[in-house]
């Protein structure tokens, strides 16, 4: 059996489509990949912010469009850069174990984050932006935009002080160790990740012969997560331009969540997992 699996083209989009694959290739020996790159309007556009070019949708339109027309059997996204809701006649089949949910502070090495004006980070998220505010109430902010390795050339060549990247990126990168930076992770208790940050999602067509794979695939646990930050979103009807927190984990049979909104009020809650969806929305209604 072959299966056509469509990514964007970045280091980071490539590594983990080919985790994915590596998944279907374990439980399914027989099976044959083809990885399938498709440019973006979010990959050709970079002089911009997000929220000035279209929102999450400009990494995935494309790649959606390949689907419907069965150019491509599957896809590959970073869940956190997906919208509120996928195009008509496709859903999420699964997802693998959550990686990494953290956000890190990079630094130069021995250079670290000094809580004044001069200090300027590059970060083009206003949650990212908030939450630091709060920590270092006196740095500079100034727009960023570009894959990982881009962020981090702009900051080894001196155009930023620092930097916020997602943990799991910078690790299945293997770029989270470099004696030119020192990395310093945020727990989700003092600084928010955003919704579905660190999952990796496979998108399908609905009820396609692919599903049972990817369902084969699927990580219940971190599925769940994935529903349930994906369900705040909706509540919220949050863009990227929102600065939404949320993170959940599911523990002896009960999903505890936590979020925020303006990085000002925090709210958290726990329960049993099939009540998870209405724990959400009474969390929601306290913000």
């Amino acid at each position: 059996m072959k299966i056509k699996i469509g990514t964007r083209k970045s280091k980071l989009a490539l590594a983990q489509t080919q985790m994915v694959a590596n998944e279907i290739c374990n439980t399914f020996p027989d099976t044959e990949i083809e990885i399938v790159h498709i440019s973006t309007t979010g990959d050709k556009i970079l002089d911009k912010p997000l929220t000035e070019i279209g929102g999450k949708g400009v990494f995935v339109s494309e790649i959606e469009k390949a689907l419907q027309n069965k150019v491509i059997d599957v896809a590959v996204h970073s869940a956190k850069d997906l919208p509120v809701s996928l195009a008509q006649g496709l859903e999420i089949s699964g997802v693998l174990k959550r990686g990494n949910y953290r956000d890190v502070l990079v630094t130069k090495k021995d250079n670290p984050i000094k809580n004044n004006a001069d200090f300027i980070i590059g970060t083009g998220s206003l949650r990212r932006r908030l939450n630091l505010k709060r920590l270092y109430p006196n740095v500079s902010f100034e727009n960023i935009r570009g894959n990982v390795d881009t962020r981090l050339n702009k900051l080894e060549n001196g155009e930023y002080d620092g930097i916020i990247l997602a943990a799991a990126g910078l690790e299945r990168l293997g770029l989270n160790s470099n004696e030119k930076f020192d990395f310093t992770p945020f727990e989700y208790t003092e600084f928010l990740p955003a919704s579905c940050q660190g999952i990796i999602a496979v998108e399908s067509r609905k009820e396609d012969f692919i599903t049972p794979i990817i369902k084969a695939i699927n990580d219940e646990n971190t599925f769940l997560s994935f529903e349930t930050e994906r369900y705040i979103l909706k509540l919220l009807n949050a863009d990227c331009g929102m600065p939404l927190g949320a993170y959940s984990y599911v523990q002896n049979n009960e999903i505890l969540i936590t979020l925020s909104k303006d990085s000002e009020k925090t709210v958290c809650g726990k329960e049993i997992i099939p009540n998870r969806f209405s724990l959400a929305e009474e969390l929601v209604s306290k913000l």
